[in-house]
């Protein structure tokens, strides 16, 4: 799965939604879950780790970062190429 298809799945599913919350809502959900996941790597960090619970909530935050993105008119995947990749396709700035 590529980035853009699943910034395309969140949109597809919850735009309505998502658009009618407004982006200071949806950063506030953004918001507890990363809070959700500080707390989960904070349980790693203490050696009580649950790896499924960081799956999941590394999967919150990256849905809701794509919900804030689908709301603003961002295409995350042509910004992380953009800022982090060159022209042809290496790493940006290096050789």
């Amino acid at each position: 799965m590529q980035l853009a298809e699943f910034q395309k799945r969140i949109r597809d599913r919850y735009f309505a939604t998502d658009n009618a919350r407004g982006i200071p809502g949806t950063f506030l959900w953004l918001s507890e879950e990363i809070g959700e996941l500080a707390h989960a790597l904070g349980k790693a960090a203490k050696g009580e780790p649950d790896h499924a619970n960081l799956e999941e909530e590394f999967a919150d935050c990256m849905a809701w970062l794509c919900t804030l993105a689908n709301i603003t008119g961002v295409d995350l995947e042509k910004a992380i190429k953009d800022k982090y990749f060159g022209a042809d396709g290496g790493p940006k700035g290096e050789k």
